[in-house]
């Protein structure tokens, strides 16, 4: 009746070892309720990771910092703590392809969502395309409302492909309705100056930034990318590029 599964299946266990281990009422009440809340927050972290669409679930953990020397680990697992969820913060990784910059936002989003943050991954092209649809439909009050209830919001790969006027008025709008309410990673392989090309108007693309970076930590990241070092030390990047010449000859 108290909804407590873990406590009724392992309660006669419990007992047996609280009389062997001579357990205090206290001690006894504290480990049993410890055990319940952990089981019970290991199902709320794992439904909120299937809830946040992630591409695939990655952490801290297995991310190579000796691969990218440009990235501080100090200032990752600082941002880990998600004290900048708290305040409404944003987050922006910049970088070429393949650098790490959707592991690392998964990873954050992952340690949100162990904190009790709901979190939303959606890739920008997704995002854009499902804003024009709700906008066709009549219905993008309805969709800003429901990313703007999520606390935070993964918006991955802006700048692959242009946005058109349309598609950089809906996503303003987007960032108008979430700033300082809630928060957001955002991952670019442009800088910051190449971001009124990306929306097909400075004016725009201003506008989004100042509200974006009013309460934000950039993390650049140089390094080289992991597909091609992994290629390389494969020996598939040479060969491709000497299968190349050949043909050309």
């Amino acid at each position: 009746k108290l909804k407590l599964p873990i406590l009724a299946e392992r309660l006669e266990g419990w007992l047996e070892t609280a009389a062997k281990q001579n357990w205090t009422p206290r001690e006894f009440l504290e480990r049993v309720v410890a055990e319940e809340l952990s089981e019970k927050w290991g199902k709320r972290t794992e439904m909120g990771v299937r809830m946040a669409r992630f591409p695939f679930v990655k952490t801290l953990e297995g991310f190579d910092f000796e691969s990218q020397p440009s990235l501080d680990p100090k200032r990752i697992r600082e941002l880990a703590t998600c004290r900048w969820v708290a305040n409404g913060d944003n987050v922006v990784f910049l970088g070429p392809p393949g650098v790490g910059k959707t592991h690392l936002s998964v990873a954050l989003g992952v340690e949100a969502i162990r904190k009790g943050y709901r979190t939303l991954f959606v890739g920008a092209q997704s995002l854009m395309a499902g804003l024009g649809k709700a906008h066709q439909e009549g219905r993008l009050e309805e969709k800003l409302k429901a990313l703007s209830q999520v606390k935070l919001l993964i918006i991955d790969e802006i700048g692959y492909i242009p946005i058109d006027r349309l598609g950089a008025n809906l996503f303003f709008q987007l960032i108008s309705r979430r700033y300082e309410r809630g928060s957001m990673i955002l991952t670019s392989n442009q800088t910051y100056g190449n971001w009124g090309d990306i929306f097909g108007d400075p004016v725009i693309a201003s506008a989004i930034l100042d509200r974006v970076l009013h309460h934000a930590t950039t993390v650049n990241i140089k390094g080289e990318s992991y597909r091609l070092k992994e290629k390389k030390k494969a020996g598939l990047l040479s060969r491709t590029r000497e299968e190349s010449t050949t043909e050309v000859a």
